[in-house]
């Protein structure tokens, strides 16, 4: 048998943006519908020394108030839940941790030493241990404890790898250990938009994308800086929502968290310019509100040059670009028409193809070739238009990327070729 140790850090970003705390949340199946229930809190009142707090699944001693341990325990046993639901392991054992926000309130010598380092660092590090058969590699024993400041998410985060830790022997390969914890860091019960610190916004929309070769590089390593942080949180945001990769994101964590055989490329390679391609729609369009799994492009749609034939579909206004399933040619002109009407909120006005005097809630449309897009242009309840290239026709109904989720109603569209 073989020991050996495993150490997640988490870098934060407060000492690196003008003190700003990162936000990264977003949507991801973990989320559920119900409300959470009540967990039982039993305390160890520790005189001189932090309050030890303990739940079914947690051992937390913390310098933090009662009132904020509790909050923080329960958020920490729905979100192990959820993911315990996800990952199809209930959490097997206690997952102990050290929540720390005045370090001078902390007897000398009670905190590890990579605990602490970390810490005064402003982040969190998951110091854990296991033991396997050396011939099989099967995990026989772990153990893991957590040390993080005691901001919002970090607790979160390295709960995640701690959990990972306890049940599977191990965290995964860097990108998806990090891009799943800092899921669970910014994990909010029944949150399915995105919701993030603008300079992270600002950070990821104004930098090339990565290439996704890079980003699940095995040569990274964890606790190497929030930016690439950042991307990781980007990419399995956008694989564990979109509804095109998720059914192949969940069994692929599954195996790396099994150390079987298998990687990113393995898995995805076949679909590596699709991916490509809403990742950086993804980084373009996203902001806080935007919903990953609304905006999934439809691959399998079948497309079709306007001959003597009528094409006929339909727009939801709640999605992002849809396929009218309609190929065009450069200065071919197209005849459409319109029925039905959509709403830009749950009980908001009734419009029609034309939407307001400002434009919003207007058919749009915008041509697919060679994984580019034209520049999007107006439609309205009928007439016709000119191709401006070659490309297959996509459409949607006009609203902020961060408003689709509050829409409702669609519009069916008429094509024929125009005269």
């Amino acid at each position: 048998m073989s020991l050996f140790s495993e150490c997640c850090r988490y870098w934060s970003a407060s000492a690196v943006i003008l003190g700003g705390l990162i936000l990264l949340t977003g949507s991801y199946s973990w989320s559920e519908d119900k409300k959470s229930t009540k967990v039982e809190v039993r305390v160890d009142e520790r005189p001189g020394r932090p309050w030890l707090y303990r739940t079914r699944n947690f051992a937390v001693q913390t310098d933090i108030s009662r009132e904020e341990a509790e909050e923080l325990l329960q958020r920490l046993e729905t979100m192990l839940a959820l993911i315990g639901k996800y990952w199809g392991r209930p959490n097997s054992q206690s997952i102990d941790m050290y929540v720390v926000r005045d370090v001078t309130k902390w007897p000398p010598g009670s905190l590890d030493p990579k605990g602490l380092q970390s810490i005064l660092a402003g982040g969190g590090v998951t110091v854990g241990q296991s033991r396997q058969n050396s011939q099989t590699g099967e995990v026989l024993a772990s153990r893991a404890v957590v040390y993080a400041t005691a901001d919002h998410g970090t607790p979160q985060h390295e709960a995640v790898h701690a959990y990972c830790m306890l049940n599977f022997g191990r965290m995964g390969p860097t990108w998806y250990a990090e891009g799943m914890a800092e899921m669970g860091r910014y994990w909010k019960d029944n949150q399915q938009a995105i919701h993030c610190d603008p300079e992270v916004v600002k950070y990821l929309k104004s930098e090339p994308p990565k290439r996704l070769a890079e980003i699940t590089s095995t040569a990274q390593r964890s606790g190497d800086n929030w930016q690439n942080y950042a991307w990781r949180w980007a990419l399995c945001n956008l694989l564990a929502n979109n509804s095109n990769y998720a059914p192949r994101f969940h069994p692929l964590g599954l195996a790396l968290l099994s150390a079987q055989r298998t990687s990113f490329e393995d898995v995805y390679g076949p679909m590596a310019k699709e991916i490509a391609f809403e990742y950086s729609q993804f980084l373009k369009d996203f902001d806080n509100g935007y919903r990953v799994d609304l905006c999934s492009w439809d691959w399998k749609a079948r497309f079709h040059a306007i001959q003597t034939r009528t094409i006929n579909t339909k727009v939801k206004a709640a999605a992002g670009w849809q396929p009218s399933r309609v190929t065009v040619k450069s200065g071919q002109r197209i005849s459409y028409s319109t029925v039905g009407t959509w709403s830009l909120t749950k009980d908001g006005e009734k419009l029609a193809a034309l939407g307001t005097l400002s434009g919003s809630g207007r058919l749009v449309g915008v041509l697919f070739k060679d994984y580019e897009l034209s520049e999007p242009f107006d439609l309205s309840t009928e007439g016709s238009f000119v191709a401006p290239s070659d490309g297959k026709l996509y459409l949607r109904c006009r609203d902020d990327w961060t408003g689709l989720g509050d829409n409702t109603g669609e519009i069916s569209v008429k094509f024929q070729k125009g005269e």
